[in-house]
């Protein structure tokens, strides 16, 4: 059983702190280079407990928030062909397990996206805690890659000579820094 105490993590809340945080995704983009992007509105608490597995995470994401450095792309992504943000302004995440082996963690949870709920792992690297201006400062690194066509997101356009110009599998990689609030 991995603990917090052997991590040197207090217990309690923490706050993810969006400054110094990133949720960034990859994807291939006519199947010979890959495009990345980030949202830029997020909000997430962890909760901490003794016994790392018994711990809980919740992530909110603005998918307006979404940002490829090209507007018109930008545009289309938040569209009905892709977000649908303008029925489904929210992405989310909710832990259901969490097992541990020391650093590494692998966070089970509900992941939201288009209106569409499935299940998702994340592996998870916790890279310790310092002492912060305002109290204990952790950091993690997250990875995990999803099938957008299973959240129905299945807009494409086939190349010439076969292919898609947007490929199905997005790797998602979260830098967090989180603050202790309680």
């Amino acid at each position: 059983m991995t603990t917090a105490s052997s991590l040197n993590i207090p217990t309690g809340d923490w706050k993810i702190d969006p400054v110094h945080s990133t949720v960034g995704f990859t994807v291939r983009h006519m199947m010979v280079s890959k495009v990345k992007g980030t949202f830029t509105a997020f909000e997430g608490t962890i909760g901490v407990a003794e016994n790392i597995e018994d711990s809980k995470v919740a992530v909110s994401i603005d998918a307006s928030s979404i940002t490829t450095a090209n507007e018109q792309r930008d545009g289309h992504l938040r569209s009905a062909d892709f977000f649908n943000v303008e029925n489904h302004a929210k992405i989310t995440f909710t832990s259901t397990s969490i097992t541990a082996n020391n650093s590494d963690w692998f966070v089970q949870g509900d992941l939201s996206i288009n209106g569409v709920t499935k299940p998702a792992q994340l592996a998870v690297e916790f890279g310790g805690v310092a002492a912060g201006q305002a109290g204990p400062t952790a950091g993690f690194e997250v990875a995990t890659e999803i099938t957008r066509s299973e959240f129905d997101i299945t807009f494409n356009i086939p190349l010439e000579g076969g292919g898609v110009v947007i490929g199905d599998k997005i790797a998602i990689a979260i830098d967090v820094e989180a603050n202790h609030i309680a």
